[in-house]
């Protein structure tokens, strides 16, 4: 029980330097970063939505932003849309700043889909720059094309291939019933026209 007392002390000490050290620093900017993949299903050469938004929740505006995402290498992705490294001038106290990249998967297979780095000052004054880490969308997996088109294709050119290979089985029985139809009105009306004569 005692250790435990002396622990909550401890950290009771430190939190109340970290704040107070926190407070006596000259005001700054502070980022936070969003990496989202925006599609439900990856695909093998169909295009991917990626969003990024940056946040300032500092007390100053973010100078010289610069966002880099080193996670798509060329040899998987293709760029089709947008530009994975970005600047922002300026980003204001309390706003946010929203960037998207469509890019395309070269391959199938699993991909992790890493963080992207963001690099600004903190201040007017900041010499050193300050870096920021994104969220990480995490592991995904990019199906093939073949894949896709056999679970989620319409099927337009098997449909038609089933309605031809199943009309012989549904036009026989229907001239046949037609043929004995005809016989028997054709009996059924001979039938009247010799009792109409007698």
């Amino acid at each position: 029980m005692y250790s435990f007392k002396s622990i909550v002390l401890i950290a009771l000490i430190c939190t109340s330097l970290c704040i107070s050290s926190q407070s006596s620093d000259e005001p700054q900017a502070r980022l936070l970063v969003s990496k989202q993949v925006l599609n439900k299903l990856l695909v093998q050469d169909s295009d991917i939505l990626v969003k990024y938004t940056i946040y300032n929740v500092g007390s100053v505006p973010a100078i010289n932003v610069i966002l880099q995402d080193s996670g798509f290498p060329d040899e998987a992705f293709a760029t089709v849309k947008g530009n994975l490294n970005i600047q922002f001038t300026r980003i204001p106290v309390g706003a946010n700043v929203t960037h998207a990249v469509v890019i395309k998967p070269l391959t199938y297979g699993r991909f992790n889909f890493s963080a992207a780095v963001v690099q600004y000052k903190s201040s007017e004054n900041s010499v050193e720059p300050q870096l920021a880490i994104s969220s990480e969308p995490g592991e995904g997996y990019i199906i093939s094309y073949a894949e896709y088109d056999k679970k989620f294709s319409p099927h337009l050119l098997d449909w038609f291939a089933f309605a031809i290979m199943s009309l012989p089985a549904v036009v026989a029985p229907f001239v046949m019933w037609w043929i004995s139809k005809s016989k028997y009105e054709l009996i059924l009306k001979q039938k009247r026209e010799k009792v109409s004569k007698d």
